[in-house]
């Protein structure tokens, strides 16, 4: 049977510039005529999907449902020859890269803006992963940004819309249709990597002295969380808040941190909930908090690395190649690398600097500052594997400590007393001025080339600490797999003592600028628990002055306090 290839007219559209992460917009953007189409398009016109495989799924946000049925008609009149879909269009981006490595498809497409809110004036994105389940790299990305400077039609094949309800085989035109259930898949990996039945013992032997709440915060996670925590380790319902994807994520903001997770942090300390958890609005960020006790991401990646080989049965079994680190993030984990005799890279931010050295047989466990952390069981970061990894951790540790309950706070001072601890905090200044971001950047430009702040010494007001430059400089990266290089990832301020503070625009807003400013100060072990244990805030108070002083960033942005603090 053959099927009529319509081929329409268009025109392009300024700005589809993918970025780390996709093609990120409001959704009023995408919704102007011809634009998602346009875009869609230029991702075949950029890559030869024709006779080949492509996974489709996303994690639910408003205009998903008609952007999946838009795929179907352009990817079937470009040729490919059959979709895999996650019911209802749902499938993490964690779990969108598991399917597309474990049934060898060519590639995929996932329709989310990861942590940005979602609904009719909040934000969608495209984004394309290759088929060894990451995010393309410039390389494609660029390519599909040409294609898309120069479109003058594209091709769809016009038929009813596939039924994303229902699980089974059907086809759209010439192409075959395969709707997934959206978890099965996805817990069958986590089941084939962790200890589930080690961690259950420890959950059901404890039921009143370790409680744990799972948010899901209205994103796509709501569904895997319910079928680990509850159906697999056998937590009650009230373990698991905010479970069901909605296009607008409940009105909330889908970015699991201290600002915008205050439902799950309100509510673990209000009933002394143990260890609490959240992902984020597409599934590969998290974070852990218990009752008094946050984990930050810097920390937390360090601390699995620490853990892995001795109680996760995955790197048990396969040992650890590696370990690597963004360059924003804290070097708690470099500490981990030197003690173990491992290799530790550090790269710029965009996990597709990790899927290189992944593919290469060079790295096992990695993370970002942003709650972003993951390892080579696929190539996205992974909220879900990264809570469950500490759960697996948390039910090793307390199995040799039968007499004394091990719980985060005491897993994070245990870790501070042999590494100890790197102070970080990140500020966000989000959707400010363009114009005053990139004077802010000019200006430590200036300072870079004329070495200006090299030698000067800064006190802080409040904390009489001095902090005196050793090196003003850019970040920028070689990759040792492909060669390929990436300039100008982060602006660095780094002090005699090794404290450093970082700031870089970031590409993951759908509209001003965001500006990172990342502080990070570490004080060894031999320092003691007095100071090792203080707050965060406390640890980092003058240095976080100081910065604020050198770079003038409060008269650049024209805000006296930033967005979110984590």
């Amino acid at each position: 049977m053959s099927f009529q290839v319509k081929e329409v007219k268009t025109k392009p559209y300024d700005g589809q510039k993918p970025g780390t992460s996709g093609l990120r917009k409001r959704v009023k953007v995408f919704q102007q005529e011809h634009y998602t189409e346009n875009f869609v398009q230029a991702i075949f016109d950029a890559v030869d999907l024709k006779g080949k495989t492509l996974v489709i799924g996303g994690d639910g946000r408003y205009f998903s449902p008609e952007t999946v049925q838009t795929i179907l008609k352009i990817g079937s009149a470009n040729g490919v020859a059959k979709f895999i879909i996650g019911k209802d269009g749902i499938l993490s981006t964690p779990a969108a890269s598991n399917i597309i490595r474990k049934y060898k498809a060519d590639g995929g497409i996932l329709l989310t803006a990861s942590h940005n809110p979602g609904g009719p004036n909040a934000d969608f994105g495209i984004k394309y992963n290759v088929s060894n389940g990451g995010p393309a790299p410039e390389s494609v990305t660029n390519k599909i940004f040409e294609k898309t400077k120069s479109i003058a039609s594209y091709k769809v094949i016009e038929l009813p819309p596939v039924d994303l309800s229902k699980k089974g085989f059907t086809t759209y035109g010439p192409s075959n249709v395969e709707i997934i259930d959206s978890v099965s898949d996805y817990l069958q990996l986590l089941e084939s990597i962790f200890d589930f039945p080690l961690i259950k013992d420890f959950l059901q032997s404890h039921t009143d002295s370790f409680k744990v709440l799972f948010d899901g915060m209205h994103g796509v996670t709501g569904p895997y969380g319910r079928a680990i925590f509850v159906e697999a380790l056998g937590l009650p319902e009230s373990s698991v808040q905010n479970a069901q994807p909605l296009p607008d994520f409940g009105g909330g903001h889908p970015d699991p941190n201290l600002t915008y997770a205050h439902e799950l942090v309100e509510r673990v300390e209000r009933e002394g909930i143990h260890f609490g958890a959240a992902s984020d609005g597409d599934g590969d960020r998290n974070m852990i908090y218990g009752k008094g006790a946050f984990v930050t991401p810097s920390d937390s990646v360090a601390i699995i690395a620490d853990w892995a080989a001795e109680a996760i049965p995955y790197f048990k079994k396969g040992g650890i190649k590696g370990l690597a680190r963004s360059m924003p993030t804290s070097a708690q984990i470099d500490k981990v690398a030197k003690k173990k005799g491992l290799e530790c890279h550090v790269v710029p931010t965009g996990w597709k600097f990790f899927g290189n050295l992944m593919d290469a047989g060079r790295l096992s466990i990695c993370g970002e500052e942003s709650f972003g952390t993951g390892s080579d069981h696929i190539r996205e970061k992974d909220g879900v594997w990264a809570i469950v990894a500490w759960l697996n951790i948390l039910a090793y540790a307390n199995k040799q400590s039968p007499n004394q309950l091990v719980g985060i706070k005491e897993l994070l001072e245990k870790h501070y007393a042999v590494y100890g601890r790197s102070f970080f905090s990140r500020y966000d200044y989000e959707e400010v001025s363009a114009v005053g971001a990139q004077s802010l950047v000019d200006a430590i430009n200036v300072h870079i080339s004329t070495g200006s702040l090299a030698r000067t010494s800064h006190v802080s007001k409040s904390t009489g600490q001095k902090f005196s430059v050793s090196d003003v400089s850019n970040f920028d990266y070689t990759d040792p797999i492909d060669g390929s290089v990436s300039r100008n990832q982060g602006q660095i301020i780094t002090f005699d003592d090794g404290s450093r503070v970082v700031f870089r625009l970031s590409g993951t807003g759908s509209q001003g600028a965001t500006v990172r400013m990342y502080v990070e100060r570490y004080v060894p072990a031999e320092a003691g628990p007095a100071e090792l244990n203080k707050s965060t805030q406390e640890g980092l108070k003058g240095l976080i002055e100081v910065a604020l002083q050198i770079s003038n960033l409060p008269e650049f942005l024209g805000r006296d306090k930033p967005t979110v603090i984590t």
